[in-house]
């Protein structure tokens, strides 16, 4: 019986390799929309959190126990890392801190602005800019040596052999005089024996001797006696020698000096020549203190100036010493510059060999004379320091004049110690030869600001320009600062040219005072006011491009000198009166240029006079501009009318002004003071 048949298919039936092949590609095609999908969804988070759409922690408004909602942590070191938790930076591993609020926004191109809260998880602090006096302590390590002026070496004047040596081993403690050693001498001797027998041939001489022969002998007599000399025998040696007529072989040597033998050379019994040294021997009494310093600092150490040295065997014990030498040459090897200092020693507890640490203290702008209490009006030895003395003599070591402190820049009278500005060293930022600081102009806001530092103290920096006194600086959390200025695209310690090529705070005109000009009656009034109309013709020459003519200067200077001795003015308008006398003077012998910028001065000393004295008889206003396109700055004038005529820019920008006050006509005149019949 046969089985019933399926009913039959609409189309034939595909192959089988068919349908596998289809399958594999619609699986494939499913798996590359999956991961198609996947990336595009991670792209789109990663966006959502940088624009801060979304946070990590799943929401926008939420704490996240962090530093606040919103809070953005970066590393000071690597600022392109910006992560809305506190952790680690990935690359360096270091502690992330908050960013600033503003994310260094471009509206402050200078500046950023530092939330109170950032502020105080970044621990930024300030400090302020002090102007003080203040001076470097120079420190440096050195090495005790002895004193080559106090040093000798004791050395045989004839050929022998040693027969005793009194100093017998190294250290022992001698004085002037004392016996050495004895050497056994041949020589000397045979040289004896001829010094006696010239001797006694030239006694045997009688008056009717020819004079040629006695002159003979006597230089036969004074060659052997200078030979004597020559081989070591002292006066009284030979003195005893001319007494007894006693030749002896051997000979003592005597110590030229006191001191201590610091090195014996020869042992008993051993041979010597001429000129072979035996013993050497040092005064130790005074020893030297070598030290080395780098040239930017051996410029400020002086001979005489004095230095506290502690010793290394001495722990807490302080000596004072005072500077003898300072090398006028640098050691092409370290680049340094030795320096010596000399340092008593009557006790002996300083020894040679020794390390030292030494200071020097140099107060900082004095560059011509200093004051030293000790040295105040004294007189020193110019080769041992420590020899001071009220009155003018001799060095009782070196024998030479004392000479004048003054001569090495010691006031005799104390000399006011110039101030200078100093920041805490941890505030500056340097790199090459690049240095800046940032400065809090408001609450919350850091300036970028370079500076040009001057000498650099132990915790403490010098600063020539860039700052003021008062401002306040950061010391702690600059390095965060900073960053936020690179993320910003602001100027920073990486790149500082922007803000150092930054144009400067736009000139200010001068500042005159609120108060009216008081009226002069009398001649002195007069004068005033046809001072102050030479002036304007000055004014008008410059304006027009030509020097003043000799009249036109002679006028001014004149009548600026009558006005320096007028006695209905206060001392200071009396000084205006001066400076404006000696400034004008060769006003009209130089070029144009130079001219101009010499009117400045004059200007500024007619225009503070004017608005404080006028004649009473004044009949018209005087009018101050001030233009601030004159590159070199301080382009003030006066003007007894319009039109502007420009003096420092004449036909070039005649025009010129971007300030304007007028200096009235006094209401209140005050009589000059009677004059005596």
């Amino acid at each position: 019986m046969e089985s019933p048949s399926l009913p039959p298919r609409d189309g034939p039936e595909a192959p089988r390799h068919l349908l596998d092949r289809q399958y594999f590609v619609r699986l494939a095609v499913r798996s590359v929309t999956l991961l198609v999908v996947g990336i595009l969804l991670i792209i789109l988070v990663g966006l959502s959190q940088r624009f801060g759409w979304i946070s990590a922690g799943g929401g926008t408004g939420g704490d996240d126990g962090g530093g606040g909602a919103g809070a953005i942590y970066t590393c000071p070191m690597h600022p392109n890392i910006r992560q809305p938790n506190p952790g680690r930076c990935p690359i360096c591993a270091m502690p992330l801190e908050p960013a600033t609020a503003d994310g260094g926004g471009p509206r402050d191109e200078y500046a950023v602005t530092i939330e109170p809260a950032s502020r105080r998880l970044a621990n930024i602090q300030t400090a302020p800019v002090q102007q003080r006096t203040v001076a470097k302590r120079l420190e440096s390590i050195g090495r005790i040596a002895i004193d080559e002026s106090r040093q000798s070496t004791i050395a045989a004047y004839v050929s022998g052999r040693i027969e005793r040596l009194f100093a017998d081993y190294t250290g022992v403690e001698v004085t002037e005089g004392d016996h050495l050693a004895v050497i056994y001498s041949p020589q000397l001797y045979a040289t004896q024996v001829e010094y006696t027998e010239s001797k006694r041939a030239l006694e045997t001489l009688q008056g009717a001797a020819l004079a040629s022969v006695r002159r003979t002998q006597e230089r036969l007599f004074d060659g052997a006696r200078q030979r004597l000399v020559e081989l070591g025998m002292t006066a009284e040696q030979i003195a005893e020698l001319e007494q007894t007529g006693e030749e002896r072989s051997r000979i003592t040597v005597y110590s030229p000096m006191g001191g201590t033998v610091i090195e014996k050379l020869l042992v008993e019994g051993q041979y010597v020549e001429a000129g072979e040294p035996i013993y050497q021997i040092a005064d130790l009494s005074t020893v030297w203190l070598l030290l080395q310093l780098f040239p930017e600092d051996a410029t400020l150490v002086r001979f005489g100036q004095r230095v506290e040295v502690e010793v290394q065997s001495l722990p807490g014990t302080s000596v004072e010493g005072r500077v003898a030498f300072v090398s006028p040459v640098v050691d092409n090897r370290t680049r340094t510059v030795d320096v010596r200092v000399e340092l008593l020693n009557p006790e002996g507890r300083l020894r040679p060999g020794d390390y030292a640490r030494a200071e020097v203290l140099v107060p900082l702008g004095a560059r011509d004379n200093v004051y030293d209490a000790d040295l105040a009006g004294k007189w020193i030895s110019p080769m041992h320091p420590q020899i001071i003395r009220d009155q003018p003599g001799a060095c009782p070591i070196c024998g030479m004049d004392l000479v004048s402190t003054q001569r090495y820049g010691y006031a005799a009278d104390p000399v006011p110690q110039p101030e200078v500005l100093v920041v805490p060293r941890r505030a500056v930022l340097m790199t090459g030869s690049t240095s800046l600081v940032y400065v809090e102009t408001e609450v919350g806001r850091f300036e970028i600001r370079p500076v040009k530092l001057g000498p650099l103290l132990r915790d403490e920096a010098v600063i020539l320009s860039g700052v003021t006194a008062g401002e306040q600086v950061a010391v702690s959390g600059n390095f965060l600062i900073d960053s936020q200025m690179q993320l910003a695209a602001k100027p920073s310690l990486i790149d500082p040219q922007r803000a150092i090529a930054r144009k400067p705070e736009k000139e200010a005109p001068l500042r005159l005072p609120d108060a009216g000009p008081q009226a002069i009656a009398g001649q002195t009034g007069e004068e005033l006011e046809r001072l102050y109309r030479a002036y304007a013709a000055l004014v008008a020459s410059f304006a027009a491009d030509e020097l003043p003519s000799d009249v036109e200067v002679e006028t001014v200077q004149s009548l600026s000198d009558s006005l320096a001795t007028a006695e209905p003015l206060t001392e200071s308008q009396r000084e205006l009166a001066s400076q404006t006398a000696t400034d004008v003077g060769h006003l009209h012998h130089r070029p144009l240029g130079e001219a101009r910028e010499q009117f400045k001065s004059v200007s500024r000393h007619v225009l503070l006079l004017a608005s404080e004295v006028r004649g009473q008889d004044a009949a018209n206003e005087l009018v101050h501009f001030f233009c601030d396109m004159v590159p070199s700055g301080n382009a003030n004038w006066l003007q007894l009318e319009k039109p502007i005529a420009n003096p420092y820019m004449g036909s070039k920008m005649l025009r010129c002004a971007t300030f304007e006050s007028v200096i009235g006509v006094p209401t209140t005149p005050t009589p000059e003071e009677p004059t005596m019949p």
